[in-house]
């Protein structure tokens, strides 16, 4: 597995290398909590996902620097990781925005850690990203790996997992908590600590088939896993997604349905680009609105409202259609609504959709090609850089991003400048 160092921090300071040894912190959408956090900052105790509100004066105190998250630029710099980590192994699934697994079994006559630190080496070099290495005889094994290359610094950023002697390996497990396994969320921590599993090699050393029957299947795959037999394929082609979400908090509160009506367009539009990126069809939308509910002086309305379509569809204009008419349903004037978002979770693959004997053909082509227009000039020039006015021009409405930077590698008038001396 390979995964980069404190990603959206690391972004930044490719562009500003001044903030290196710095602390820095990026803030969600709207500037909400607080989602990346320098080596700095954690060791000041500001923890992952605390409101930023909260940790504000704190921040100030101790000069950390502060960053509205800037996903355009993001997205950019993983894809550019991605395609140089590609280069290194035949099979690659892209796990996350910024960690792959990648399949090394044809260089075991290699000095994996050689391997490993020479990955490190070209994306530093390439794109300027720290990263860390774990190898293992399994995905499990290998996120561990990948935690111990992290943690301790006299790995020097790689662990391979298939050279450490068994004893040694055992006595490293031992000092992990079984929460750093990767599957064992807090929920299942806890069952597993009244069960006496403690650490990585109390999960390792249990019974397979007692925990199948504690928990399921998952949890004896992990086990199994974490005794080196490989249960869960790598994912070359990630899997369409069975839900489609678009929310986002407002930047200041709206009471008006005209803004609500921008929003929601909005949000239609972008769980349409996903539905076609994934080749899928939606069948129905579900749109809903919320006030804020830590302003407890402000009288409080949530609602949601679910629209069956007449037919599958990924058309943006068919589903901005049915969530403007989820959002009439539920409005009511008087309140200052602070959120809203659209949802879409009963989806079909195009493959799979049969066309009625009475459906028009040529109204679906035109569709079709309008869509598909529309997502290569997009995908092209920029997002947004063709819109359906529904969606608003101004949007006074949108996100707070007051400290947002410039999207360096993706938009011509932000390339930073170099100056000869």
């Amino acid at each position: 597995m390979v995964d980069c160092n404190n990603f959206y921090v690391s972004c930044e300071r490719v562009f500003n290398p001044a903030l290196k040894r710095k602390p820095v912190i990026v803030l969600s959408n709207n500037d909400g909590c607080v989602i990346a956090r320098s080596q700095e900052v954690k060791k000041l105790g500001i923890k992952m996902g605390v409101p930023w509100f909260k940790v504000k004066s704190f921040a100030k105190y101790h000069k950390i620097i502060v960053f509205s998250s800037n996903y355009t630029l993001y997205a950019d710099m993983s894809n550019r990781v991605m395609n140089i980590i590609s280069e290194f192994g035949p099979n690659q699934e892209v796990y996350s925005i910024d960690e792959c697994f990648l399949d090394l079994t044809r260089f075991k006559r290699l000095d994996l850690t050689d391997y490993g630190q020479h990955i490190r080496l070209m994306i530093n070099k390439l794109v300027g990203l720290p990263v860390c290495v774990g190898i293992g005889a399994s995905k499990t094994l290998a996120k561990i790996a990948n935690y111990l290359a992290k943690k301790r610094p006299v790995l020097n950023g790689v662990c391979d997992l298939n050279s450490i002697k068994p004893d040694t390996l055992d006595s490293l497990f031992s000092t992990i908590e079984v929460r750093e396994v990767w599957g064992v969320g807090r929920r299942i921590e806890k069952k597993l600590i009244k069960l006496g599993i403690n650490n990585v090699l109390d999960l390792r050393q249990s019974s397979p088939r007692m925990l199948r029957k504690q928990f399921s299947i998952v949890m004896e795959r992990i086990v199994r896993e974490l005794n080196g037999e490989f249960c869960i394929p790598l994912e070359e082609t990630p899997p369409p997604k069975e839900q489609l979400v678009c929310s986002r908090g407002f930047g200041k509160a709206v009471s008006s349905l005209s803004e609500l009506s921008e929003a929601v367009s909005t949000y239609a539009t972008r769980v349409a680009e996903k539905l076609r990126y994934q080749r899928s069809l939606a069948t129905m939308i579900y749109v809903f609105i919320q006030t804020n509910s830590f302003k407890k002086e402000d009288q409080q309305y949530n609602s949601g409202r679910l629209i069956h379509l007449t037919k599958p569809t990924n058309d943006s204009r068919k589903l901005i259609s049915a969530a403007l008419v989820g959002l009439k349903s539920i409005y009511k004037t008087g309140f200052f609504y602070k959120k809203a978002g659209v949802l879409i979770n009963d989806i079909l693959p195009i493959s799979s959709y049969q066309k009625g004997l009475f459906d028009d053909i040529e109204s679906q082509k035109n569709s079709e090609s309008l869509m598909k227009a529309m997502d290569g000039i997009n995908n092209k020039m920029g997002s947004g850089t063709i819109k359906f006015i529904g969606e608003g021009l101004e949007k006074n409405w949108g996100a707070k991003a007051e400290k947002k930077t410039q999207c360096y590698t993706t938009n011509i008038d932000e390339i930073p400048v170099a100056y000869c001396i």
